[in-house]
Order: C-alpha cells, then structure tokens, then sequence
C-alpha cells in the first residue's frame, strides 16, 4: 500500500470510525460473524480509554486502518486488550507495525510482560511475534488462547 503508515494516539472524535473498523476486521471471520450480529454491544470503545491515551490508531493517507488498545495490568503486566486491521490492510506490516506500538508502551510504563486474549484466526499472528501459550480462557463468545510475550 502506497503512503507512510503513522501511529498515533487516537482522538475522542475518531471513536466511531474506530469501532467501524472494528467491526470490519471482526466480521471477516465467519465463526463469530453471527455471534457479534446478535451481540453489537460487543464491539464498543470505551470513550475513556481514548481519552486516557490507551488507543493507538495505524493512519496511512490521513485514514486509519487499524488500532491497538494497550491497557496497564500493575505487577509489570500489561495486556493488549484489541488490535484490528480493517480488511483491505491486512498483510501490509499494520499489524506489527501496532505491535510494535503496544510493546514500547507496554515497556514505558513498566511492563516485563504483555498479555492477549487470542482469538483462534489471530493466534498464528502472534506466535509468529515471540507470544507463547499460558493457558486457555473463556470469552463471550467461547474457548480462546490467553498469550503472554516477554518484553527484553
């Protein structure tokens, strides 16, 4: 994709095109696709965690495509609570690009280690970035792969 990729704080005027672009990058998967149809209330951006500097938005061209919520847990923990590509920039270097976003903060504030819930689709994505496996969890939406990345 042409135009250098920018990561930035998100804006509290931005939230409604980021839960959009959440929305985009969730529907791809078919497993969940029903499941968030029948839940909206799933794909909500708490206005204060934009507000708090929890949200960093990927903008190519003056447009986002994508966003990370990096989210401090104390006990040098934190814990990436969301990251989203819309479709049309997925495979481009956004998501690490996001990645590499919620590790410096992650690690600014503290952090010895970064932690995500993984959703089956994205868990390859992850490995892929240094995330072991510690364990499994429960979501709304069924069985997921709790992650864990130390951060050096």
């Amino acid at each position: 994709m042409v135009g250098e990729l920018v990561i930035r704080p998100a804006r509290a005027d931005e939230r409604e095109v980021l839960e959009q672009l959440q929305w985009r990058s969730s529907l791809i998967w078919e497993s969940h696709r029903d499941d968030l149809l029948a839940h909206p209330d799933a794909i909500d951006l708490p206005a204060e965690w934009i507000a708090a500097g929890r949200v960093f938005v990927a903008e190519r061209l003056g447009e986002a495509v994508g966003f990370c919520v990096v989210l401090s847990r104390g006990a040098g923990e934190a814990e990436l609570d969301g990251m989203f590509v819309d479709p049309g920039a997925m495979g481009g270097g956004v998501g690490r690009e996001l990645m590499a976003q919620a590790e410096r903060i992650a690690r600014s504030e503290g952090a010895g280690v970064l932690m995500v819930v993984a959703d089956p689709h994205a868990e390859r994505f992850y490995l892929k970035l240094g995330f072991e496996r510690a364990g499994e969890t429960v979501t709304r939406f069924g069985a997921a792969h709790l992650l864990r990345k130390p951060l050096l």
